[in-house]
């Protein structure tokens, strides 16, 4: 059993709920003195996690718009030469990689979730560059800042070297970081700046191709939210109110507080995966709650500061509906709490994943 921490923000939501009989209009005044606010400033927090995974515009783009995370910037890291240019580095003539330095609230989106992220963007088994950018400075490596990001680089490689997610094992070194170099501003947000060239790029180097070879894709294409009409028949009255209401479910009286059988929990709207049995773990909270979700592109997490608190919300982003709230009270490594509502989920065991067409994710509940 892991040791946890007893969360004071319980004692806010008993609080909150003796008071859920506030009028909407004190409700509505709440939201509207702070509609300016966003996740990443609820709390002073600022991580950095640098990556390199051949052209630093691929690896940049997935990062920016995820709640949580405040800045990515296109650079070189790594080597030894003081102030680098793209010149220098593209020809091969300095010890330096091409990188990414993501600023990130940890209070928000956890270090996991960003390395998750990452080895979905390239192919970490090719030692010698990135597609047909060859040479050292378009190789992959992971530069850690401190022990913990360490742990979970490795960590990662493993698990994903274990279920054999690529054909050959994972060479991306992790590095102890030294240094690192923003790009020039015209690489800054390139994919932005030239979409036709970015997109070119991505589909001619092949790297399109192989992540569509190795991890789902277009989910959006695959998950979709149901009319309102719908979603009233097929949902029950407390799924309907929680989901598109953002109403609470009573703790410890609820279908997945105590549910440890092996599987993964999808939006009960849109069917998207959203957490694995694997990343659950007892909070002593009375409701399920987990270190990290599937995939933190498939969350949205907006301020919530209802009954004047001021919280991070979890969304389903596929099905635009209320999962819960994320907390910073969580075990190691992610230190998050991941505090859903069951009516908002609903569980696949694991011996019916491939039959209800999640068999690409059982190596994360295996």
């Amino acid at each position: 059993m892991r040791s946890i921490k007893v969360p004071f923000s319980y004692l806010f939501l008993g609080i909150a709920l003796l008071f859920s009989q506030c009028s909407s209009a004190e409700n509505k005044q709440l939201q509207a003195e702070d509609t300016a606010a966003d996740a990443t400033t609820l709390s002073n927090s600022r991580s950095l996690a640098t990556f390199a995974g051949g052209c630093f515009w691929c690896i940049e783009a997935p990062f920016e718009e995820i709640d949580g995370v405040i800045s990515v910037i296109s650079g070189y890291a790594g080597g030894k030469e003081k102030n680098p240019t793209y010149s220098d580095v593209s020809s091969g003539k300095t010890s330096h990689r091409e990188s990414v330095q993501i600023t990130f609230n940890p209070d928000v989106i956890s270090y996991s979730e960003l390395v998750d992220i990452f080895f979905q963007q390239f192919d970490p088994t090719d030692e010698g560059g990135s597609f047909y950018d060859r040479g050292f400075q378009y190789s992959s490596a992971i530069f850690y800042h401190d022990k913990t990001q360490k742990e979970v680089a490795e960590q990662a490689i493993k698990a994903l070297d274990q279920a054999k997610i690529f054909e050959k094992p994972i060479v991306t070194p992790v590095i102890k970081y030294t240094n690192f170099y923003e790009a020039e501003e015209y690489h800054q947000d390139y994919y932005k700046k030239e979409p036709g060239e970015y997109y070119a790029y991505r589909r001619g180097s092949g790297r399109d191709a192989f992540i569509a070879k190795h991890w789902p894709v277009n989910l959006s294409d695959q998950y979709k939210k149901p009319s309102d009409a719908e979603l009233k028949k097929r949902l029950t009255k407390l799924q309907y109110d929680v989901t598109m209401h953002e109403a609470t479910e009573r703790a410890w009286n609820n279908q997945y507080n105590d549910n440890k059988e092996k599987g993964i929990y999808v939006c009960i709207v849109s069917g998207a995966p959203l957490f694995s049995s694997s990343d659950k773990y007892e909070s002593y909270s009375g409701w399920p709650s987990f270190t990290k979700p599937i995939d933190a592109r498939l969350i949205d997490k907006p301020t919530d500061v209802s009954y004047g608190m001021m919280r991070v919300e979890v969304r389903s982003k596929l099905g635009d509906s209320h999962l819960g709230h994320v907390f910073n009270d969580g075990p190691n490594p992610t230190n998050l709490r991941y505090c859903m509502n069951s009516a908002a989920m609903k569980f696949i065991p694991l011996a019916e994943m491939d039959k209800e067409g999640y068999g690409s994710y059982k190596w994360l509940v295996q």
